[in-house]
């Protein structure tokens, strides 16, 4: 098998040639197709209080995406509730921490970041486990988040203030694609929801990240992809490297024949 076509379930890079996935195109003579196979809905202030949500009691919030800050400001609006100026807030990353100069004066307040990713910032959070902490989320999130929070006694409360749905992939020819790449268990459920008759037969599946990759295994695909892994730490990397030991073998094949 020649891999000559792949779907990213992702939007397309902003500048593709001098992205990664531009340097595979370039180097394997390959198409790359970018969709998005899910996609962002509020959850309305309505909908919020319904779920018995609420902001009020909560002396710092922890944000862990554009997504989220977006959200909480916006949902704090329509409900009419005024953010104290002593709110704490702790951003993921330095990169999400300056996205708050969207919503507050970043100088004025209390703001604290990690380096990338959730155990970096719960090195953050330990620091304050006096704080009573508000999580605004996804309906989909990743429950490690949940049980690092609870494994540190740490005081919080989740509120869900957007969903995450399955956009309407129809008009893709999804069998017209010799590799098909995942980043979260959401685009698997997407992909099954689009085409339910969907059959992998010889495509290629490659996934980023261990509940990715069980995903993947429990909608009985084959896995032949999973990223990160120790030689390989990023999905173009473990691309690379599938397709370079594909290439060996069906020289090795050929000198067979």
């Amino acid at each position: 098998m020649k891999v000559k076509n792949i779907l990213v379930s992702q939007p397309k890079p902003v500048d593709l040639d001098k992205s990664p996935y531009g340097e595979l195109c370039k180097k394997f003579n390959l198409k790359i197709d970018f969709h998005k196979f899910i996609k962002i809905e509020e959850v309305t202030a309505q909908e919020f209080r319904q779920a018995k949500g609420t902001f009020q009691g909560h002396t710092a919030v922890i944000l862990t995406s554009r997504h989220a800050v977006d959200h909480f400001f916006r949902i704090a609006k329509e409900l009419r509730y005024e953010i104290p100026d002593s709110t704490k807030y702790f951003c993921i990353s330095e990169s999400t921490a300056y996205y708050l100069q969207k919503y507050v004066q970043y100088r004025k307040r209390k703001i604290f970041h990690g380096k990338q990713n959730f155990i970096d910032l719960m090195e953050v959070l330990k620091k304050h486990t006096d704080e009573k902490f508000l999580v605004p989320s996804s309906d989909i999130h990743k429950q490690t988040m949940f049980q690092l929070l609870d494994k540190e006694k740490i005081q919080y409360n989740k509120a869900v203030i957007y969903k995450t749905v399955a956009s309407n992939l129809k008009s893709l020819d999804i069998n017209g694609f010799d590799m098909i790449i995942f980043f979260s268990p959401a685009g698997i459920k997407s992909l099954l929801k689009n085409f339910p008759e969907y059959e992998q037969g010889e495509s290629l599946i490659a996934a980023f990240g261990p509940t990715t990759a069980k995903a993947v295994k429990e909608a009985g695909l084959r896995l032949n992809i999973p990223a990160p892994t120790k030689s390989a730490p990023s999905m173009t990397m473990a691309i690379e490297e599938f397709l370079i030991n594909m290439a060996k073998e069906n020289r090795k094949n050929g000198r067979k024949q």
